[in-house]
């Protein structure tokens, strides 16, 4: 990843430097500041007052160029569309190619301006942070709030650049109207679908798309699978390598392997239990029968994360065929009336997760402009997969023999799988694309297309006064000593492009804030894994359940997890912080867990439905809002290579359900009377330790 400084150096626009936000002069204001305030030369009052007057003059210097040049632009639009009406008399074919080469021309100003808007957001984004990291108070949320919903607000101009939709519908219908129409009458107004085949538009689009990336649903479900997000500009280059690897049906075979592995992994859950006692087990070796996978997929994750970075379909296969055969031997346990082949083949179902190299597709070979929903849709696959698991196993009340072969409720999630993944790999080895890696796109040969340079050299429009020198660079490293947010910008050159390289490397990446969120997460898997994994035992022993019963109460806690998230991504993350939210979910989760112990009166179905459907909900909310963070804060080194910040969070996770599901078999040697609460108190103190953690990380650094 290139360093955001560099981008600016290589973009900057030299007629318009005194109109950005003077970036460097601000920071040199904060540093000012808490030197004085150390020495109680000034009080914060002061500050705050000071500060806020720099930043309205800064934000209205920008507003003011860019009203002018909205302006500007607006009289050249109307120039030329008087010329246009001259030529409606008297049609000139050299005329109307000048003409719609005029509208491109006011097309690539506006593509300028633009930028020009988005380099000013993303510092005055920064310099709000440094503020607010620096002196502990939570400013930003004061001078947005106060600025944006005032009447006369200049800030609305930088964030929603208001009047550019204007210009851009402007440039596009005229255009469409220049464009040989075969006859036809329609505007771009009567068929708002047809695309305008036009580069200048196309970059304009790909533009205010940038500028439009906001909170909402689809952003929120796309931090929740931490796919790391390429914040900063890229190059025009850099999209069309993206454009050129990306291929509809691999996404989609990638989003179905996401699919099928998380009905894999939840479809034992109801009968794991049964199937260990028929084998001369007791049901609560049901923990290692289901953890088995999560311990092996300790491992594969970290290998199939090394693989993706020389392809994407060789791991792709062969995790088709180590789970056909996973599955085929869980199936065959039975009749061979074997526990290890039984372990064994959840093993080989674990060492199949291919997970990392889905994660890895969407995040090196989806376009930009579309890697969000590609994110989205890979937590909704995983979602729609853990909620399809159970309930299709509530479905497989079979029993009778094929040939020599028991087909049961016990064997049949096995030969579905096995079938399953058998189909899969016929329809990946028919239509996956194995994208080309960066190192292949450097040997083919360039083509040169006038139009495409043009536009290429008009995107490095960006500005000097963001820029630091390398002096200044290395002081401010200095001074942000912990900094909890990284930034390409905020990171040496060198070390901003270099990924780690081993696990130990990746690790030294953390920062405490970081660290605790991993702890976060790691909770919450441990305690949804708990809840999972002993329900068929818990529900058994208590209620007197049956499988069918079983399915269904796992399956409905599972369907909560899209609507929560929708909930959560589109409404209560615009209402409260994210801090906020977390701190809140954890609470919950401690408790649903609270309210789960079984201590003096009768256990009830509606105390263990109510209090598992809290911890579960509660820990989706953790999950979606602690991902989201750790999105943001995690070094810009592990958004690539093979030990990124996906395979960091995929591991902690998959440790925890590896820890739970032992804790699971080891409780159940002192009784399944004792089991429930003995698994909870783990729980309980991880749970307890990491809400101390957070108000602990929060208090420092806010």
């Amino acid at each position: 990843m290139v360093a955001f400084g560099k981008k600016l150096k290589d973009r900057q626009i030299q007629e318009w430097q005194g109109y950005y936000i003077n970036y460097k002069l601000m920071k040199k204001k904060v540093k000012q500041y808490a030197r004085q305030i150390e020495v109680a030369s000034l009080d914060r009052r002061h500050v705050l007052k000071d500060f806020s007057k720099m930043l309205d003059e800064q934000i209205e210097k920008i507003v003011l160029f860019l009203l002018e040049q909205q302006g500007l632009l607006a009289s050249r639009i109307a120039a030329l569309g008087e010329q246009q009406e001259a030529l409606q008399e008297q049609p000139d074919i050299s005329k109307i190619c000048e003409l719609r080469e005029g509208y491109r021309d006011v097309g690539r100003d506006l593509l300028k301006l633009l930028f020009f808007i988005e380099i000013n957001a993303i510092g005055l984004r920064k310099i709000l942070k440094k503020f607010d990291k620096r002196f502990g108070y939570k400013f930003t949320n004061y001078y947005v709030k106060t600025r944006a919903n005032h009447p006369y607000s200049q800030l609305q101009q930088v964030f929603k650049h208001v009047g550019l939709g204007a210009v851009v519908g402007a440039i596009s219908r005229n255009l469409s109207d220049l464009q040989d129409r075969q006859g036809s009458y329609l505007s771009i107004y009567d068929e708002p679908t047809l695309p305008l085949q036009d580069s200048v538009i196309d970059s304009i689009k790909v533009a205010a798309d940038r500028l439009n990336h906001s909170t909402n649903f689809l952003e929120y479900l796309g931090q929740h699978a931490l796919i790391m997000q390429q914040e900063e500009l890229p190059t025009p280059s850099e999209e069309q390598i993206d454009d050129d690897r990306y291929h509809f049906m691999s996404l989609l075979l990638n989003l179905a392997n996401t699919f099928l592995y998380m009905v894999n992994t939840y479809i034992i859950v109801p009968t794991a239990d049964d199937y260990s006692m028929s084998l001369g087990a007791a049901s609560t070796v049901c923990g290692i029968v289901i953890g088995a996978m999560a311990v092996a997929q300790v491992f594969s994750s970290v290998y199939f994360s090394a693989w993706s970075n020389k392809s994407y379909f060789r791991p792709l296969v062969f995790s088709s065929i180590v789970l056909f055969v996973g599955n085929a031997m869980y199936a065959l346990a039975y009749d061979f009336n074997s526990i290890a082949i039984l372990l064994l083949g959840r093993v080989f179902c674990g060492l199949g997760s291919a997970r990392a190299v889905n994660r890895r597709y969407i995040s090196d070979c989806v376009p930009l402009k579309i890697r969000m929903q590609a994110s989205a849709g890979f937590v909704s696959a995983s979602a729609l997969g853990m909620a399809c698991g159970p309930a299709l196993a509530g479905l497989l009340q079979i029993n009778s023999k094929f040939y020599k072969l028991t087909i049961n409720q016990n064997t049949l999630p096995g030969w579905v799988m096995s079938v399953a993944w058998l189909f899969y790999l016929l329809w990946l080895w028919i239509s996956f694309r194995e994208p080309a890696l960066p190192g292949d796109e450097n040997d083919l040969p360039q083509e040169s297309n006038p139009a495409s340079t043009e536009n290429e050299e008009l995107e490095k429009g960006l500005v000097q006064p963001l820029l630091l020198s390398s002096a200044d660079n290395q002081q401010d490293d200095d001074d942000d000593d912990g900094d909890q947010d990284y930034d390409a910008s905020e990171e040496a050159p060198e070390d901003s492009r270099r990924p780690a390289n081993s696990m130990r490397s990746a690790y030294r990446l953390l920062t405490p804030s970081v660290k605790v969120q991993l702890l976060i997460y790691f909770m919450l898997k441990y305690a949804m894994e708990i809840l999972l994994s002993e329900s068929s035992v818990v529900t058994t022993y208590y209620f007197s359940w049956s499988t069918s019963k079983v399915a269904i109460f796992l399956a409905c806690i599972g369907l909560t997890v899209l609507p929560v998230n929708i909930v959560v991504g589109s409404y209560v993350s615009n209402m409260f912080e994210d801090r906020q939210i977390l701190l809140a979910s954890e609470i919950m989760v401690c408790v649903g867990i609270l309210l789960s112990f079984h201590v003096f009166v009768a256990y009830s179905v509606p105390q263990y439905v109510l209090s598992g459907l809290i911890m579960f909900v509660s820990a989706e909310v953790l999950e979606g809002v602690n991902l989201s963070l750790l999105s943001r804060v995690m070094s810009s080194r592990l958004a690539r290579g093979t030990y990124n910040g996906g395979l960091l969070s995929t591991e902690a996770g998959t440790i925890a359900r590896v820890i739970a599901d032992g804790t699971i078999t080891l409780a159940g040697y002192l009784g399944e009377s004792s089991l429930l609460n003995l698994t909870l108190i783990p729980s309980l103190v991880i749970c307890v330790s990491s809400i101390i953690a957070t108000c602990y990380t929060y208090n420092s650094l806010y």
